[in-house]
């Protein structure tokens, strides 16, 4: 498996996202989700990685350059046919690294506090992430909780 910068331009990544998507709206009041869509990834103030396995994409993640120094967390995803093999920790290990070499002192994300997203609590807190207040444009909501991390 190798980790690259995606330019969300194939099918199978699109694929993913919208797997993503779908469960967030499935599992999240629509005024509490705050996953983006492939036109929301494709911003200059975004960085997206893609893990692959034989060229297909099997996990994902993001950052959203906030500040100089602070980027969010965003579009962590791995495929249903491929967790519980680590994969989302070697991912996050390799956007903490790229966002110390690109500068960031501090990264922060917004996650659900439904019982569904404990795997991604526990691994953001495994990370050395810890509970926040909302920050960015985030509002209080009992949907959401918001973990940072000193980087």
């Amino acid at each position: 498996m190798r980790i690259i910068v995606d330019d969300l331009s194939g099918p199978e990544i699109a694929h993913l996202l919208t797997e993503h998507l779908d469960d967030m709206r499935a599992i999240t009041p629509l005024e509490s989700k705050h996953a983006l869509d492939l036109d929301g990834l494709r911003t200059p103030d975004i960085t997206f990685w893609s893990v692959l396995d034989a060229n297909t994409p099997v996990a994902c993640g993001a950052i959203k350059r906030l500040d100089d120094t602070h980027a969010e967390l965003k579009s962590m995803r791995t495929a249903a046919t491929h967790r519980g093999r680590g994969i989302a920790a070697r991912l996050l290990n390799h956007i903490l690294t790229e966002s110390r070499r690109m500068g960031f002192t501090r990264l922060s994300l917004e996650t659900g506090s439904a019982d569904f997203f404990t795997p991604a609590r526990t691994l953001y807190e495994r990370a050395g992430f810890t509970y926040c207040e909302p920050f960015a444009d985030y509002r209080p909501d009992p949907h959401s909780v918001f973990l940072t991390k000193t980087l």
